[in-house]
């Protein structure tokens, strides 16, 4: 698809710096990201106190600028490992704010991520310089959100309650084990909605996506709920070609 473009580009001389918009007027171009974690039975995002007036102490989505030398997805990789120091993050672009006072003291664009990660590694790895901290969704509207990140919120949840339906990534939010209960809150906190426990069983299993444990949650019940894990070679076969998980 980016044949002609990719091979356009690796021909231009490496000395040669064209200017060709040297004349027209710049401005910041950023990315934040919805960076979203599964935590006991709701949907948490990680924010942090914006240290800027004058929005100082209000809570934002983390973010960065994109420099001359990284692309958008590069930016926003970065990002999300500086703050959790994790690996192979699921991340997928969201939509472009461009609107032209959405940042009151200067002309800033912004390109929204969402990134699914497991919470309980990043507990002990956050970086203390951004003071972020977890916070369930329902929680959300109590707080002051700077600029339009309650949209990119919205946006972003919006896009994973579609994606959800045609490739299985909840599973990134999950721990290597879970139980059945703990995969359909994942999915009830995802749509807002509650799901009937016997269909969601049942649609899941059919899929033959997971693999039954041995191993027992037993501070749960006296009977106790036997765990799964995902396999590993179907999860990866389902986010290739992606299937229709109607809920």
């Amino acid at each position: 698809m980016y044949g002609y473009a990719d091979k356009a580009f690796a021909r231009q001389p490496q000395d040669v710096v064209p200017e060709y918009h040297g004349e027209e007027p710049s401005f910041h171009h950023t990315v934040d990201c919805v960076i979203l974690g599964f935590h006991r039975t709701e949907l948490h995002v990680l924010l942090h106190r914006f240290p800027y007036k004058p929005y100082k102490g209000h809570w934002a989505l983390l973010g960065g600028f994109v420099t001359p030398d990284a692309s958008l997805d590069e930016t926003a990789l970065q990002t999300v490992q500086r703050l959790t120091g994790l690996e192979n993050i699921y991340m997928e672009q969201v939509y472009t704010f461009g609107e032209v006072r959405r940042v009151p003291t200067e002309r800033v664009i912004t390109t929204c991520y969402y990134a699914l990660i497991r919470v309980e590694p990043t507990l002990d790895q956050l970086s203390p310089h951004y003071q972020a901290t977890w916070h369930p969704l329902s929680q959300i509207p109590n707080l002051d959100l700077v600029y339009d990140h309650p949209l990119m919120l919205r946006k972003a949840i919006e896009q994973l309650r579609l994606r959800i339906r045609l490739q299985p990534i909840g599973f990134e939010l999950l721990p290597e084990k879970f139980t059945m209960t703990e995969l359909r809150q994942l999915y009830e906190s995802i749509l807002d909605r509650p799901l009937d426990k016997r269909n969601f069983n049942k649609k899941v299993l059919a899929m033959n996506l997971l693999q039954k444990l041995e191993e027992k949650q037993k501070d749960t019940s006296k009977r106790g709920a036997f765990y799964y894990q995902f396999d590993a070679e179907r999860y990866r076969q389902y986010l290739e070609k992606g299937f229709l998980f109607e809920l």
